[in-house]
């Protein structure tokens, strides 16, 4: 990934944990530099490290040894500076709060003002098409749209960074598209850096400018594939187009030439 300073640089990251049956190796020389603005998938085989990767870089877990920097600084100090937003696998909207009370928490929690935290629930329901749901209650929304409020709680203080760990898993093939279709246009017009998880081939073709392929654990990157897709929003179509074939063997190819370094 050339061109301007990282956003997030990772240097030889290695991650053990200790564990009653030994040390267990989730990381090993993961080297990585990611563009503001782009779209970055994290794709592997089960327990490769994918998610404990983006742990590392959201400061939710420490590396063993190596340099993570994110905005030139360690990813403590890039947590703190509220420099990103998370996204779960599940939504994990609080079911007493209504949609705009779980998107307000954060700000609650940060001091920002009432008229702030007001202005920004309003901004964000409206950039993931949720406008008048806010007094709806997580139980009242569709798995799909409870996973989109969880989007605008997470994007409410306007951070830099957005991660996102496998967020469509669980939904059907269905909603999954539509989110996709959905999430590409909010990246479109918020032109945040991504880091998402997957474990769908097609999902990481279609959705990223780069797709980090992953090997089994100890969790190395075997490969960096950038895209050569439009980085505009992209018609659910494109998949089917010899250019989208051609970057989903390659990931294939990886993947498969990752079990080479398994240990």
């Amino acid at each position: 990934m050339m061109g301007a300073a990282p956003i997030i640089e990772a240097q030889g990251v290695d991650l053990v944990f200790q564990t009653a049956d030994g040390p267990v190796h989730a990381l090993k020389d993961v080297n990585l530099k990611v563009n503001k603005g782009d779209f970055v998938s994290f794709i592997g085989p089960s327990g490769c490290g994918k998610t404990t990767f983006l742990r590392c870089i959201a400061a939710l877990e420490t590396p063993t040894s190596g340099s993570l920097k994110v905005r030139g600084v360690s990813a403590e100090e890039a947590r703190k500076a509220r420099s990103y937003g998370y996204v779960f696998q599940a939504a994990g909207l609080f079911p007493w709060r209504t949609i705009a009370g779980n998107i307000r928490l954060p700000l609650e929690i940060m001091d920002f003002t009432r008229a702030d935290r007001a202005r920004r629930v309003e901004e964000v329901l409206k950039l993931v098409d949720l406008e008048g749901f806010g007094k709806k209650y997580p139980w009242q929304l569709s798995g799909g749209m409870q996973q989109r409020a969880s989007i605008a709680r997470a994007l409410s203080f306007d951070a830099e960074i957005l991660l996102m760990d496998e967020p469509f898993g669980a939904l059907d093939e269905i909603v999954r598209d539509k989110l996709n279709e959905e999430l590409l246009k909010l990246w479109h017009r918020t032109q945040k850096t991504i880091g998402f998880v997957t474990h769908s081939i097609p999902e990481a073709v279609y959705l990223s400018t780069h797709i980090v392929v992953m090997s089994p654990r100890p969790g190395r990157i075997t490969d960096v594939i950038e895209s050569p897709l439009p980085r505009g929003p992209r018609p659910l179509e494109i998949r089917d187009t010899p250019e989208f074939m051609a970057i989903a063997q390659r990931v294939r190819e990886g993947l498969h030439a990752g079990h080479a370094y398994e240990v």
